[in-house]
């Protein structure tokens, strides 16, 4: 008697995708993606910086102006690279996407640092948000104008810088940042809400 084959060893799922191999984003739905960040964000960068105010830890007056991320000096994302990098010290720092086809620039990311030259040269989770979103706007045919922006006007302790940063990631909402990625559901990297 004949042994019966495998009927589904060779067929391929529905939607024709491969086990393993992840799906291309396609170029609407990463525009839809952005042009979404840009409308939440978008009103934001055209409010004045006073108007940002940091709440107190403790109540009362505000604490301090929330720092406007596009007014600071653009960066290459490539900075850790370089042998001397212009910032040191404690700051927060603003990774940005400015491209020319979004009504507004987008905050991918806020991030708090003691160490503004050295914070990159190991691994962070961003730069790999990044090299994926980077990747799948390749693949869409999509443009970004990519940058990184430190601010280092900030407190030197620990506890305060934290706080400030936790401030801008509750009112930028930022995609890359792990208290915001369930909201934004970035589309283009794998286990992107977890």
């Amino acid at each position: 008697m004949a042994r019966q084959g495998d009927l589904f060893a060779a067929a391929t799922p529905l939607g024709g995708a491969v086990p393993g191999e992840s799906l291309p984003i396609q170029q609407h739905q990463l525009q839809a993606w952005r042009l979404q960040i840009a409308a939440f964000q978008a009103p934001l960068f055209q409010q004045a910086a006073p108007a940002l105010a940091q709440p107190s830890l403790f109540g009362g007056e505000p604490v301090a102006a929330l720092p406007d991320p596009m007014r600071l000096q653009p960066q290459s994302l490539q900075f850790w690279r370089w042998p001397e990098p212009p910032q040191r010290g404690a700051a927060l720092y603003f990774v940005t996407d400015a491209p020319a086809d979004l009504p507004a620039p987008l905050l991918l990311y806020v991030g708090e640092t003691g160490q503004a030259g050295r914070r990159w040269k190991g691994d962070h989770d961003c730069k790999g948000y990044l090299a994926a979103y980077g990747e799948a706007l390749a693949k869409a045919g999509l443009h970004g104008v990519l940058s990184i922006r430190f601010d280092l006007d900030v407190p030197a302790a620990v506890r305060p810088r934290r706080a400030l940063e936790q401030a801008l990631i509750r009112h930028w909402q930022p995609p890359f940042n792990k208290e915001t990625r369930s909201r934004w559901a970035t589309p283009f990297t794998a286990g992107s809400q977890s």
